[in-house]
């Protein structure tokens, strides 16, 4: 498929060579020491709003990454970082959402990606400075109704996705969405490695989103034993349950079993008490979302050796098809 279906931004980051790669907002993870990182080293980089506590760090932190990534720009005209995204939380729970929408414009934030609601505000406010918004969803349905609320692009959240994942097979859900939307088009789910980046592009996807890999980066924000479990463990060792925050999300078991709660036997939530508020950061400080790609992930580096990784399985793979 070629490129000219994307936005610029898009197609602009795609033609210097870069990995179609975006990371995926990791919740209180993602800083921007980590969002630079990812930008510099070609892929785009992003964070959710949320992280940023309080909220009035929000305005620091954006003015911290554009002036650091317009910096490198001028510094690296011929190889310019990749554009950045924040991802908002579309949910009614987020009392935040217009005072981080604001700044957002205020910075023209190239990328917007939301999720847990489609807002058609939300969209006329990205595309006012010429922003893009990517829009999470897990079915066909929810794509249609993002599309039709004015978003420019799709998330689909496939199976085996870190944080909030989804249930359905990426062949299934790329090839429906496919079949009536011809724009950006984002995967989401177990991608760690550049065979799985290709494999992405190969049904139907633009790019792939990468989350749970980044985790084990030397710039995260993520504790030592967060990372070092990412290291350690496997997909055998990924619980998917909707207890922590009422949706369906994908967690590591140690980090259940540390907070007194056998994975094998977890209750169910009432999805009504669904909260990203401040009680959910508590929540996932101590119960660490995962996805199911990290037996890929054999070591803590950083962000620069694994995008160096990735970019070389990508490259060996797409040889060994030829």
């Amino acid at each position: 498929m070629s490129n000219q279906h994307l936005p610029e931004v898009l197609r602009q980051h795609l033609s210097g060579g870069n990995l179609p790669v975006i990371a995926a907002p990791l919740f209180i993870i993602s800083n921007p020491k980590l969002l630079i990182a990812q930008c510099i080293a070609g892929v785009i980089g992003s964070m959710p709003a949320l992280n940023a506590r309080p909220a009035e760090q929000l305005e620091e932190w954006l003015l911290e990454i554009t002036t650091t990534l317009d910096a490198y720009n001028r510094e690296h005209p011929n190889k310019p970082a990749a554009p950045f995204a924040i991802n908002q939380i579309v949910h009614k729970s987020n009392d935040r959402l217009e005072h981080d929408m604001a700044l957002c414009v205020k910075y023209k934030v190239p990328i917007i990606i939301t999720s847990l609601g489609a807002r058609e505000e939300i969209n006329i406010a990205a595309h006012s400075y010429g922003g893009i918004v990517l829009h999470d969803i897990i079915n066909n349905a929810f794509a249609k109704k993002a599309i039709e609320k004015g978003a420019d692009g799709l998330i689909a959240v496939a199976a085996g996705a870190g944080g909030h994942a989804g249930s359905k097979s990426p062949f299934a859900i790329i090839s429906e969405i496919r079949e009536w939307f011809k724009g950006p088009l984002v995967l989401s789910g177990a991608i760690a490695t550049g065979g799985a980046i290709l494999a992405a592009q190969a049904i139907g996807a633009d790019y792939a989103y990468i989350g749970s890999a980044f985790i084990a980066t030397e710039e995260a924000r993520a504790n030592e034993a967060y990372k070092q479990a990412v290291v350690d463990c496997n997909s055998d060792d990924v619980v998917l349950s909707n207890l922590f925050t009422g949706v369906s999300g994908n967690y590591l078991a140690p980090s259940i079993r540390n907070a007194g709660l056998d994975p094998d036997n977890l209750p169910k939530s009432d999805p009504s008490k669904m909260n990203f508020g401040g009680d959910a950061q508590k929540a996932w400080k101590d119960i660490w979302g995962c996805g199911q790609g990290i037996g890929a992930v054999k070591a803590v580096v950083s962000t620069r050796l694994l995008v160096e990784r990735l970019k070389t399985e990508y490259d060996q793979t797409k040889a060994n098809l030829l």
